[in-house]
């Protein structure tokens, strides 16, 4: 199975090892994981300097215009919570 993260862009959904919220990035932890993952160039921005969301990979990490929730609910595995 894949899963579709915006801009034409679709990855397996076995190499998935998070999908986050981008309002998360204020936090310490998350920016030094950000910055670690942009100083080796695994960083992917195709939100076109938008991003809703972060997906992490066991390869990269995908900066993505398309909301946690909705890539959440796309991949079908993962439990959302209901609002």
């Amino acid at each position: 199975m894949f899963l579709h993260i915006g801009a034409d862009t679709v990855i397996p959904l076995r190499s998935v090892i998070a999908i986050l919220d981008f309002k998360i990035t204020g936090s310490a932890v998350t920016d030094q994981y950000m910055k670690n993952s942009k100083s080796t160039n695994k960083v992917i921005d195709i939100s076109d300097n938008n991003a809703k969301s972060f997906v992490i990979t066991d390869q990269n990490v995908y900066l993505s215009a398309i909301s946690s929730q909705t890539l959440k609910k796309r991949a079908g595995y993962i439990p959302v919570d209901e609002e």
